[in-house]
């Protein structure tokens, strides 16, 4: 089947699933939507809006096909899109095999690592799921659902090893509204996508301890530092750490508003115990999962990651955020 007669689902039903199918809606006559709940199926045909995620998004029904049977999406459509939480991913395709996937298309939009597996999405399909690494692809930033919802520019970097690939899924992207640029680091924006929202959730606990403006440029420009040595180290290619994908994304998710990562650090900042900052969340902060699987791959690469260490250190060993980054000031400059 030829690029341009590929038919594009979604995987996922949460914000930025529904802000990609917006995006979708105004280039394609018909998207497939995998959600899980059958309720949620049902309200938006009804009423032609998520209940639960950027419910003031109007839907055309008409366009979507709505499915809760994750297997029948895959085998009508060619090119999937996946945005769950990570740590959901191996649950929502728990019954789906590497036959079911052959020849497909998937771009993962999980700014996220799988827990257990430790690996990024990309390394995950390739190694479970025998897909080819000429079929995988990935969504990037700098982009908040929540700014697509508004219709307020964005931009958003579509990446594969198979620029064919990537320039069909981005042309779909694209509308008046949404910018797209293409790249060929898979590896490289999938991690710098996973290891922005650690930093965010830095960028939060400094906020909730009362540091300031000055502290945070600082501990911003080290966290591109340490994005572009881990990279470096994990996958050595001649790319551009400035680039929207890397720095761009990093520092959208650090400062924004609609950083559901920074909105969590600065809890955890304020006093707020681990569990309760999740429970007083209505969505998943991917960097909660992310820094204790960096952890692990460190353990291997032995990187210099001292935000990534004080952030770990304050969630899963229970340091008190003030010592932990107080500490901390003092790697940094």
């Amino acid at each position: 089947m030829e690029i341009e007669n590929k038919k594009i689902a979604v995987i996922g039903s949460g914000s930025w699933a529904t802000a990609i199918l917006k995006m979708l809606l105004n280039n394609c006559n018909n998207v497939g939507w995998w959600m899980r709940k059958n309720e949620s199926k049902e309200y938006i045909q009804k009423y032609h809006h998520n209940p639960n995620y950027l419910s003031s998004v109007e839907l055309d029904v008409s366009k979507i096909d709505i499915d809760t049977d994750i297997s029948a999406i895959i085998k009508k459509y060619d090119l999937l899109i996946l945005a769950v939480p990570a740590a959901f991913l191996k649950l929502s395709l728990g019954q789906i095999t590497a036959e079911d996937l052959k020849d497909k298309l998937i771009f993962s939009a999980i700014k996220g690592i799988v827990p257990n597996e430790n690996q990024i999405v990309g390394d995950f399909l390739m190694e479970h799921y025998r897909i080819s690494i000429n079929n995988i692809g990935v969504i990037t930033g700098p982009c908040h659902a929540e700014e697509v919802a508004l219709e307020k520019l964005s931009y958003l970097t579509i990446a594969s090893q198979n620029q064919e690939a990537a320039a069909f899924l981005a042309k779909q992207l694209s509308c008046r509204y949404l910018k797209t640029t293409l790249s060929d680091d898979i590896f490289g924006t999938e991690y710098s996508a996973v290891l922005k929202n650690i930093f965010a959730i830095a960028s939060g606990i400094c906020h909730g301890l009362g540091y300031g403006d000055n502290f945070q440029a600082v501990l911003i420009s080290n966290a591109i530092q340490e994005i572009q040595r881990f990279v470096e180290v994990v996958h050595p290619i001649e790319r551009d750490i400035k680039s929207p994908a890397y720095l761009g994304d990093l520092l959208v998710t650090s400062y924004s508003q609609f950083s559901r990562n920074r909105t969590f650090g600065n809890m955890l900042g304020k006093g707020y115990s681990v569990k309760f900052a999740q429970m007083e969340m209505n969505m998943i902060a991917e960097g909660y999962y992310a820094v204790n699987c960096i952890h692990q791959i460190n353990k291997k690469y032995h990187v210099h990651m001292p935000i990534t260490n004080a952030v770990y250190n304050i969630i899963y060993e229970k340091i008190s955020p003030v010592i932990e980054i107080r500490l901390l000031t003092e790697l940094l400059g």
